[in-house]
């Protein structure tokens, strides 16, 4: 497979060659020349930034923590569907990055030559490979064990920042291609949906084979022998196929962190992992608290499915919800916090002077301390015709994988806050025409001004105040809405093929129903308002009053969106993530350590992995 010839789909494929011998980086005769590091002449552009070429210096400091490995044409690196354990830098000849490697589908998805490096987002993760990596030229390649790789960049920003950066971009670009792991359902089907949502929550790469207009659908049931009431499915390499997969399967496939043993103990166990969640578990983990997080569906709460965050401190060009999600989730594995998905809590209860987090498979997890950070979910558009859509034409959140649906059709966003504006904005660049429906009569009560001028400068945005959906019409899927001036009465017929409602929020916490304080409105208590639903001994037996986020069970916490009286915003979400350790250690010291026994879970200390510190 040397030079151009990739095998064309349905030719053989050679069989991968022998384990290379690895030799020492320090060798004298192992000196590394930059000679050859312009680029090959049939090298992928980096025109998104993607594919950067280190530099002799950073590739001199990685040698110092690896092996130089003579590679051979048609060798394989990297195998797709296995995690790999090599950051892997190349430093002579070139790579070839292919998607179903031994298949009839067989296609490269780029090339690499010498500087850059192999790898992305799943490297990071420990995930498997969704692409093989395959000698093309033979040469050298630089292999540095993760740990290793971790450690070198623990001290160096820059590199930290390239790599993380890269990575991002790459899966991004995986995400786009329709890489990865196939799902053929219908698009009227739950199951076809919770699937796909679970997926492109968690920026998995992967391409939905729709059951009702897709050619290929067929062909494919027939070659696997799968009829259509046994969809959804989901394929793999053509090996794997798994029928109607619940979340946590499709999680075991593709290598997504697995639960700690039942039963296990950790001074803190966080539910939820949007930004309040992932800065307390940084935060945690950093102070020397085991630490858990668990997720019932993905990383990054609503925040991380926002298309680009421009009022954020720090970030003064804005950053997408999924990297903003992504640098978080990285930090707090960095300090040895456990990120676990999915992982549904479905009960909270005192047991040995420890809490007991129940979940819905049945595993439990016990811990000294538990922070609630579930957050909100949108809620629900109350008028007919909606409910029957809902999954098909109906969305509470604005991600590519909706976009993807709309790219010729007109479309609507019910809210007038900062996340109507945002997926407005987003959906413009996909939708040739995006009307904003406002109950009220000024754009600015509720949006941020930066927002405003933007949704009102935009080309392809309507926005229409005043109005409400009286109506969604069609029976499949959505083909005209409703909708009535609230001044007037007057009603009309506008065109839209999906609609997209945000119009506030609804806490998580049914489930806690009858086991802590909740307000009205089902958001949890916390502070002097929790206390004053509990009876004096309570706080009395602790010897303090109850903390400013402290629910009404003493050690039990909660921050961000599920937090009654919190702001609704994201970095007010990370401070109480951050204040709420505090108060977890204050509690944790005036009980002492006696909680702690043999089996309790501790970070892996120090790790010094800082991808971004």
């Amino acid at each position: 497979m040397s030079g151009d010839d990739i095998p064309a789909a349905g030719e053989a494929t050679p069989e991968p060659h022998d384990e290379p011998q690895p030799q020492s980086a320090s060798d004298a005769e192992t000196e590394i020349h930059r000679d050859d590091v312009e680029a090959v002449p049939f090298e992928t552009p980096d025109i998104y930034g993607a594919y950067p070429r280190l530099t002799d210096d950073q590739i001199e400091r990685l040698a110092e923590h690896g092996e130089r490995i003579t590679t051979e044409a048609d060798q394989v690196l990297i195998r797709e569907g296995e995690a790999c354990e090599c950051f892997f830098v190349i430093l002579s000849g070139s790579v070839a990055i292919v998607e179903g490697y031994g298949t009839p589908e067989e296609h490269v998805l780029r090339v690499h030559g010498p500087g850059r490096f192999l790898g992305e987002l799943g490297l990071l993760h420990g995930q498997v490979a969704f692409y093989t990596a395959v000698v093309r030229d033979p040469g050298e390649v630089l292999a540095v064990p993760i740990e290793r790789l971790r450690a070198l960049v623990a001290r160096d920003a820059v590199l930290g920042d390239l790599v993380l950066r890269a990575c991002l971009g790459r899966r991004a670009l995986l995400v786009g291609q329709g890489a990865g792991f196939r799902i053929i359902g219908s698009r009227y089907s739950p199951d076809t949906r919770r699937l796909r949502e679970f997926a492109t929550r968690n920026r998995l790469p992967h391409r939905w084979v729709d059951l009702e207009t897709d050619e290929e659908a067929e062909a494919l049931l027939r070659r696997f022998g799968v009829s259509p009431e046994e969809t959804p499915i989901v394929i793999w390499q053509d090996r794997t196929l798994l029928r109607n997969p619940s979340n946590a399967e499709l999680a075991r496939l593709i290598g997504l962190a697995p639960r700690p043993p039942q039963e296990s103990r950790s001074d803190l166990v966080i539910v939820g992992s949007g930004p309040a969640g992932l800065a307390a578990a940084v935060y945690a983990a950093s102070e020397g608290l085991s630490t858990i997080v668990v997720e019932a569906v993905a990383t990054g709460g609503q925040a991380g499915t926002s298309s680009r965050i421009e009022n954020y401190f720090g970030f003064p060009s804005g950053i997408s919800g999924a990297e903003l999600t992504e640098r978080g989730v990285l930090q707090a594995q960095k300090f040895g916090a456990r990120v676990t998905i999915p992982a549904e809590a479905t009960g909270l209860e005192p047991r040995d002077g420890h809490y007991a987090v129940t979940f819905a498979d049945g595993d439990t997890m016990l811990a000294r301390t538990v922070l609630l950070a579930t957050g909100a979910r949108y809620r629900r558009l109350q008028a007919p015709g909606v409910e029957r859509l809902e999954g098909t034409s109906v969305h509470y959140a604005a991600t590519l994988y909706e976009a993807q649906q709309c790219r010729s059709d007109p479309v609507a966003v019910v809210g007038g806050g900062n996340s109507a504006g945002q997926a407005v904005l987003f959906l413009a660049e996909h939708s040739p025409k995006v009307r904003l429906l406002v109950r009220g009569e000024d754009l600015g009560a509720r949006m941020s001004r930066y927002l405003v001028d933007q949704v009102e400068r935009h080309p392809r945005v309507e926005v229409l105040l005043n109005t409400e959906v009286v109506e969604a019409l069609g029976e499949e899927v959505l083909e005209a809405l409703v909708v009535r001036d609230n001044r007037t009465g007057e009603q009309r017929t506008i065109g839209a093929r999906a609609l997209f409602v945000f119009t506030g929020a609804d806490p998580c916490t049914g489930w806690l129903a009858g086991r802590l304080a909740l307000d009205s409105r089902g958001f949890i208590l916390t502070g002097a308002q929790a206390q004053a639903t509990t009876t004096a001994r309570r706080w009395e037996d602790q010897g303090r009053n109850c903390a400013a986020l402290e629910t009404s069970l003493p050690g039990v916490f909660a921050a961000g969106d599920v937090r009654s009286g919190s702001v609704k915003r994201v970095a007010s979400a990370v401070g109480e993530g951050a204040m709420a350790i505090h108060f977890v250690h204050e509690h944790l010291g005036s009980t002492g350590t006696a909680g702690l026994t043999t089996d309790t879970i501790r970070p892996e200390r120090p790790r010094k992995a800082a991808w971004l510190a």
